[in-house]
């Protein structure tokens, strides 16, 4: 049993000292005895409807495993989306945020801390930028990028003030703020919820001539798009798109803004995703696994001429910055280069992929992926949610996305045993389908 989990029953003791074994012990107490079925309708009853989970309570998890509330195991395929790329309740993670937990949790930025220049410092050095600005959630990462691009555009480009443009690539996906669905083409994250926000252009994905002709106006200050995209199915460009992305956006007096949220952070076997072109963008998103899953940190990270046009007082957050937030993330990223988890996603991404590509072609119809971020499309006659259902009855989790894509992206901390075992479920999952 991990360090994280053989200390859950001290702090459940610690709780229940303080809150005289009240409503909180009691409810810390239930969830070992509930089952699955009443977790369901307990947040059908009192949780908004703004999600459509696949049928599985959970209750703990560690490493690359999670267990539900009857103790059933499971292999994640998801990663809570690549936020728990170091695997689920990292110990030393763990005992990072217990230690800054007991000293200092929340200051807000009206002081300084002895955590966040530390953060910064580290941060800055291993990512080669000047400067770091931290936020929350991915989204607030992508909206600071834009605030960012913006006050650029007019303070150094000197586009006509509330003329600027950000152009993006169609299949985008960085979140659910007015901003972020203002961007999008997928009218699930975006249809009811107008009047959207102006400025905004989208462009084919992975075509650098499209980017080129948009970019050209005067009037466009960035392009921000993923390196890899995501939740769209795990749509890799072609090779030498992301240097052509650079080499255009140089061209045209635009900032390159890379949304590594989720292809961040070891993810597709290099420790960003636009490493493997070697490319480097003007403003660089992080967030999700910079906390291994245990608290919300991201934000951004560019160079003094974009990063100081920002001036007190013009963009920030209470949370942001926080010293338990801080202290997670230099362990988080610690972690992703002691335990080397970029070169074990790229390795045992081959393997992976190798091993899904002897699937039944007439079921799954294509294989793709970097590393550890990987996507099987399945013939649109097959259910990809009962597939789905019918992995997790194997012991496997995982979700569809647009419909007939299946991601499949396990912690970075799974082993080539265990990668073989996962094929072999989900081989045994796939032969069942009928077309």
């Amino acid at each position: 049993m991990s360090a994280a989990l053989s200390r859950v029953p001290t702090l459940q003791r610690m709780i229940a000292g303080a809150c005289g074994r009240s409503a909180v012990w009691q409810a810390a107490a239930s969830r070992a005895t509930i089952s699955s079925q009443e977790v369901y309708e307990r947040e059908h009853k009192y949780g908004a409807h703004n999600y459509h989970p696949l049928e599985v309570a959970l209750s703990r998890a560690e490493g690359v495993f999670m267990w539900d509330c009857e103790g059933r195991r499971y292999y994640d395929f998801l990663s809570a989306y690549s936020a728990v790329n170091q695997g689920h309740c990292h110990p030393r993670i763990y005992r990072a945020m217990v230690e800054q937990a007991k000293q200092l949790t929340l200051t807000s930025r009206a002081f300084y801390s002895d955590a966040l220049g530390e953060f910064e410092e580290f941060i800055t050095r291993l990512f080669k930028y000047d400067k770091w600005l931290p936020m929350n959630t991915g989204v607030e990462g992508g909206e600071t990028a834009c605030k960012l691009a913006r006050r650029w555009g007019y303070d150094v480009k000197g586009i006509e003030r509330y003329q600027a443009k950000i152009v993006f690539a169609e299949g985008n996906f960085w979140g659910r703020t007015m901003s972020a669905v203002s961007s999008s083409t997928d009218p699930s994250s975006y249809a009811g919820f107008g009047p959207f926000m102006p400025g905004f252009e989208v462009i084919p994905y992975d075509d650098l001539a499209a980017l080129d002709k948009a970019t050209s106006d005067p009037r466009v200050c960035a392009f921000m798009v993923e390196p890899i995209q995501g939740e769209a199915g795990v749509v890799v460009p072609k090779e030498g798109y992301l240097r052509g992305v650079r080499e255009v956006c140089t061209r045209n007096g635009v900032l390159w803004i890379a949304d590594e949220v989720q292809t961040g952070l070891a993810r597709t076997g290099r420790r960003l995703a636009v490493d493997h072109e070697a490319a480097r963008p003007d403003i660089l998103i992080l967030g999700k696994a910079l906390s291994g899953g245990f608290y919300p940190v991201s934000g951004v990270l560019a160079d003094d001429p974009v990063m100081l046009t920002i001036k007190p007082g013009e963009h920030g957050s209470t949370y942001g910055g926080n010293p338990l937030g801080a202290r997670i993330a230099i362990e988080a990223l610690k972690v992703l280069e002691e335990e080397r988890l970029a070169e074990n996603a790229e390795r045992l991404g081959r393997i992976l992929r190798s091993e899904l590509q002897k699937l039944p072609s007439e079921v799954v119809t294509l294989v793709r992926g970097k590393g550890l971020l990987n996507a099987i499309v399945v013939n649109e006659k097959v259910d990809a949610m009962e597939v789905c259902r019918q992995m997790k009855d194997e012991g496997l989790l995982a979700k569809p996305t647009h419909g007939h894509i299946i991601r499949l992206a396990p912690p970075l901390v799974i082993t080539e045993p265990q990668i073989h075992e996962c094929v072999s479920i989900i081989s045994k999952v796939i032969s069942r389908q009928k077309i």
